[in-house]
């Protein structure tokens, strides 16, 4: 695959950039991280070069001296919300991201409660951390927030909250989600460190929008279709124009609570350290493309897959169809269609050859294989052993799969656990490949392709099922599906 995004330059650049922010403030930094660390991998697709856990990487070089505070709402303990791309609940999402952290090195100081109003699940979470030997502090809704200033930042507001104890120079403050109130914990920080005497500074850590990139840059509006969700979208940043002459990109929800922002800062400092939203941000990204035609490229990949997926999930009844029409807007403003995608033509042309589901994958060298459905393997099954057998230098009437292989698990489908389709699924095939490749060179030499699946594009005719979804994502393809189904029944598993 094609690198348009240099990992090093930006590991050392950010880390540097931190470090003077530290500077700047006297030696104390509270840093609100946006976004996800360990698993960014809309960065990684749209930036390829950039590694899923690079920001990790980049705080790996200052971890002596970061300590991370996790924060997370009560009232979404309370409603059990889950992470959409993990099935994960928010709390059980603290403890996998402690974990995650201490498992790299890094020390975690501290989970912050926010909105806490004595909610029983909140309540319950909070003596299981601390059973684990967790410190856990409240943070509690501030009436007036956050237009009223001058009670916010009052002892009755920001003062009412339990100071989190931090021993190190750089906080670093991350969440499960969105709406965790990382930035109100910072700001409650800044306010309680002013009162003790303590210098203390705030910034963001944000990847996207990436603000040296102009409005329209495909990098940017892929940021907006992967936030339609969330009725984000990008804007101009009018206090940096107006204060530098200078034509930035931040987004709406900082651009709109900026100047409730500068006069909380202006209320605990006496001025405030920022002329602009831009100016808070601590992103080197921009910097670090190193070949724009191919970070744009991916970009419009991306643009179109988030608009096959909202179709997707409108389909299976858990979607919006306004955020199909958001998505078809960024589309059109982006000039794109499904021309821009080829295998969703080989895709269908195999379907209407076959009259039957088909897939269709591009390999890293441009060449696109298909995959049919068959009496013995489902589509997305047979694609693969023909990416595979291509990418392999294979020919393609090769058994990969020994018969004394496939039998025993069609038996074990429709004989012992209840199945009706006796074809096998992607994890099926891959688990017969892996058997016969105990004995087989060619089918050892498929499997030794699997890597260099990773990033390339398929797609299917109709909707797959979630173990095929989940297969394909742990192999890190990129995949989207016509939405519809194989059958017209109104279930579908």
């Amino acid at each position: 695959m094609r690198i348009g995004f240099d990992h090093d330059k930006y590991t050392a650049m950010q880390s540097e950039h931190i470090l003077k922010r530290i500077a700047k403030f006297g030696g104390k930094l509270y840093l609100e991280l946006g976004g996800k660390l360990f698993d960014d991998t809309h960065a990684s697709r749209v930036l390829p070069g950039f590694r899923p856990d690079s920001k990790i990487s980049m705080l790996l070089n200052i971890r002596d001296q970061a300590e991370l505070v996790i924060v997370i709402n009560a009232e979404d303990i309370e409603k059990n919300k889950t992470r959409g791309d993990l099935g994960i609940t928010y709390d059980a999402d603290v403890l996998r991201l402690i974990d995650a952290f201490r498992g790299i090195g890094m020390y975690v100081g501290s989970v912050v409660l926010t909105r806490w109003n004595e909610q029983r699940a909140a309540v319950q979470f909070k003596e299981r951390l601390e059973s684990l030997g967790i410190r856990v502090f409240r943070h509690y809704t501030i009436e007036g927030y956050p237009y009223n200033v001058k009670h916010i930042v009052s002892d009755a507001g920001f003062g009412r909250n339990e100071y989190v104890e931090t021993t190190r120079p750089l906080v670093l403050v991350t969440a499960p989600g969105p709406g965790s109130g990382k930035m109100a914990v910072c700001l409650s920080q800044l306010y309680q460190e002013h009162q003790r005497g303590v210098q203390a500074g705030y910034a963001k850590f944000e990847t996207f929008p990436i603000w040296n990139l102009s409005l329209k840059h495909p990098v940017n509006v892929a940021y907006e279709a992967a936030t339609v969700d969330l009725d984000d979208h990008n804007m101009i940043d009018p206090y940096h124009l107006e204060a530098y002459g200078e034509t930035t990109v931040n987004y709406n929800r900082d651009i709109e609570i900026f100047p409730v922002l500068s006069a909380v800062f202006q209320q605990i400092y006496g001025e405030s350290p920022y002329a602009s939203p831009t100016d808070m941000g601590v992103n080197m990204v921009g910097n670090c493309i190193v070949d724009d035609e191919v970070c744009r490229e991916a970009a419009h990949q991306e643009i179109i897959r988030r608009y096959y997926s909202a179709r997707c999930a409108l389909r299976q009844g858990h979607g919006d169809s306004a955020e199909v029409e958001k998505l078809e807007m960024l589309l059109q403003k982006s000039g794109l269609s499904d021309d821009n995608r080829p295998v969703i033509a080989a895709a269908r042309t195999r379907a209407t050859e076959t009259g039957e589901p088909a897939a269709a994958l591009q390999l890293p060298d441009g060449r696109i294989v298909t995959g049919k459905t068959t009496k013995l393997l489902g589509a997305s099954a047979a694609l693969l052993l023909n990416a595979l057998k291509a990418l392999g230098g294979i020919e393609k009437s090769a058994h990969l799969i020994a018969p004394s292989v496939i039998g025993p698990i069609q038996s074990l489908k429709c004989d012992y656990l209840g199945n009706h389709n006796p074809r096998l699924h992607t994890d099926e095939v891959l688990l017969a490949l892996s058997i016969s490749a105990a004995t087989d060179e060619r089918a050892a030499l498929a499997m030794a392709q699997l890597p260099q699946l990773k990033g390339c594009e398929v797609h299917t005719s109709v909707i797959l099922s979630a173990v095929d979804v989940n297969i394909f994502k742990r192999l890190g393809v990129n995949l989207t599906c016509d939405p519809q189904y194989q059958t017209r029944r109104l279930y579908h598993k």
